[in-house]
């Protein structure tokens, strides 16, 4: 089990087989869903100071998650703690109402393969326990998994819990769905507008409703059986007037592959253009949610091709932030900048830089970035959107998770507030067209070839444990081929290196030592000749998978360059892992 601050994950299904829809875990997985809530129960009396904490307990659509919350359940019961059940949830959702309580516990693999399941908790601050909290609950897990009689002892723990007390959590399940769907949807209405102020948030769903109406603006969603199912989506949409068209809506019913990449984001494409054909001309946007909901990426209708484009993972972030960050400038709000990961494309910084915002960058993880983005709020800067541009998620403050409703309503507002489009054609010295689309937005934001971080080629099964020892036997390889390839990388535009590492929430840039990046990420950044950055390439090991990632950004398209500079960090990686 990879118990990582991200969600603790393992394949559930008794068969052992990622891809079995079982909804039978067996007695091992049983007594871990046990000992997982166990922990937690002792976590979170010690941090709130209660002897009965309120802990909100929901699932996302997979069919190993009865199981795993009926231990759960009963195992908070036991403990003595105060456990209300939500049954199928988005993760947005159940964080957004965790606020109302002391945490929460919820069962998902995110976008793992079905067969997967696993476990994110979290207080009241709408988002997952950092690391250093996780690791807590890491060390008190491990022990009860190491005691000698350790399955029986986890029985033992829920052999008397009343059933009348069992039963009534569940009878109480509907009603607090009906909460939780109302919390969230209050909540959205802060993220989406950017203050708690009702009558600020009616004056602007106003206009949006009426922007939405002349531009005749809907939305086709590929529910994929996940949680969203069963969330707020089609009546948050429809309020505003926005047409909601779905399909494999029926949470549980999961029709295909869970990760929103475009492998799988075909089917929403191909709806939107069946709707296009039929006459419904507004179908303009689309979206795949995965398993827990919290990610979702988007698809749109391209004016001039006539046909649904699949937007990258880092080209739905980048637009994301441009609209968020003309947003907070046409707010008047001073000092904005951005959080995001490691390996986020540069498209970032120069997107940023033309709305005078900063950026900050952290780890691979979105409990960094999220705390990452506090710190920077702490020193004053207004950090309203944060992410992670590698797998397209985006964070809206004061949300502290993903949320695919809040990263379509990013773009609505870019589509429909034209003082947006006009700050931003101003700012880049672009044409402001009269009647523009989405299409005429996309083509003026800055072109970076990127690596997609589903692609077979984006992986790397790599032997060595220890990753601060593979870096440093990367770092002399890599310093030897860079003065062999010299005036090779010459001729590709390349004049000089820089090393930039991140742990946590830090990220150091000029780094001499390559292994100090540790199990961190470790990014080597290519100057052009004018000391402007041209490329970088970069390395992790995954913390929820057992993998280790790898990816290359490349300003302009330039998919040569790109597929060069990732094939040597392979070569070079591969090189390490075997040296000895």
């Amino acid at each position: 089990m990879i118990l990582s601050a991200s969600g603790w994950r393992k394949v559930f299904a008794l068969s052992g087989q990622e891809q079995d829809k079982t909804t039978m875990i067996g007695e091992d997985n049983i007594a871990i869903s046990i000992f997982s809530a166990a922990v937690f129960a002792d976590y979170i009396k010690e941090q709130c100071k209660k002897a009965s904490p309120l802990v909100i307990v929901g699932m996302d659509a997979r069919p190993t998650g009865p199981a795993i919350s009926e231990a759960a359940i009963k195992t908070f019961i036991a403990k003595g703690v105060d456990v209300r059940y939500l049954g199928i949830t988005a993760a947005p959702e159940i964080m957004a109402y965790s606020k109302q309580a002391d945490g929460f516990m919820y069962i998902s693999a995110s976008h793992n393969p079905v067969g997967h399941n696993g476990i994110k908790f979290g207080l009241n601050s709408g988002g997952v326990l950092n690391g250093t909290e996780n690791a807590k609950l890491v060390r008190d897990f491990n022990a009860l998994c190491e005691k000698d009689d350790a399955r029986q002892y986890a029985f033992n723990m829920i052999s008397s819990v009343p059933e009348e007390k069992i039963a009534s959590v569940y009878r109480g399940a509907t009603g607090e769905k009906e909460k939780a769907l109302s919390a969230y949807s209050s909540f959205l209405n802060e993220t989406i507008s950017g203050t708690k102020d009702s009558s600020i948030q009616k004056s602007l769903f106003e206009r949006l409703k009426k922007a939405i109406s002349e531009k005749h603006i809907g939305v086709v969603c590929d529910m994929n059986g996940s949680a969203r199912a069963d969330s707020v989506d089609s009546e948050f949409f429809k309020a505003v007037g926005i047409n909601f068209y779905a399909i494999h809506n029926k949470a549980g019913e999961i029709a295909h592959e869970i990760i929103p990449e475009a492998e799988n984001l075909v089917h929403v494409a191909a709806e939107m253009e069946r709707l296009q054909k039929e006459g419904k001309k507004d179908a303009l946007l689309g979206y795949m949610p995965d398993c827990d909901g919290d990610r979702g990426n988007i698809v749109y209708w391209d004016e001039d091709q006539k046909k649904a484009v699949i937007l990258k993972a880092q080209e739905v972030f980048s637009l994301s932030v441009l609209a968020e960050l003309a947003f907070q400038k046409w707010s008047g709000i001073s000092n904005a900048a951005v959080a995001v990961n490691c390996p986020t494309s540069m498209r970032i910084d120069e997107i940023a830089a033309s709305l005078g915002a900063k950026v900050f960058r952290g780890e691979v993880g979105e409990a960094n970035i999220v705390n990452l983005a506090s710190e920077k709020r702490a020193a004053g800067y207004a950090v309203r959107i944060l992410g992670e541009g590698s797998n397209g998620g985006t964070i809206t403050h004061p949300a502290a998770v993903r949320d695919p409703i809040n990263t379509l309503f990013a773009i609505i507002k870019l589509m429909t507030i034209r003082e947006l489009y006009s700050l931003w054609c101003k700012s880049t010295d672009i044409e402001e067209k009269q009647n523009y689309t989405l299409t005429d937005i996309l083509s003026s934001v800055p072109v970076y070839t990127t690596t997609g971080v589903s692609e077979p080629r984006a992986v790397l099964r790599i032997e060595t444990k220890d990753h601060a020892i593979l870096k440093s036997r990367f770092q002399k390889i890599f310093e030897t081929q860079y003065n062999d390839k010299k005036a090779f990388l010459e001729k590709d535009g390349i004049f000089s290196w820089e090393c930039c590492i991140t742990n946590g929430t830090k990220e150091v840039c000029g780094e001499k030592d390559f292994s100090k990046s540790g199990k961190g990420g470790l990014k080597i950044k290519f100057y052009d000749r004018n000391s402007k950055p041209l490329a970088f390439i970069w390395m992790r090991g995954s913390g929820t998978e057992p993998v280790f990632r790898i990816l290359c950004d490349v300003r302009g398209n330039n998919p040569e360059l790109e597929h060069r500079l990732l094939e040597w960090e392979t070569e070079m990686l591969l090189k390490a892992d075997k040296s000895q």
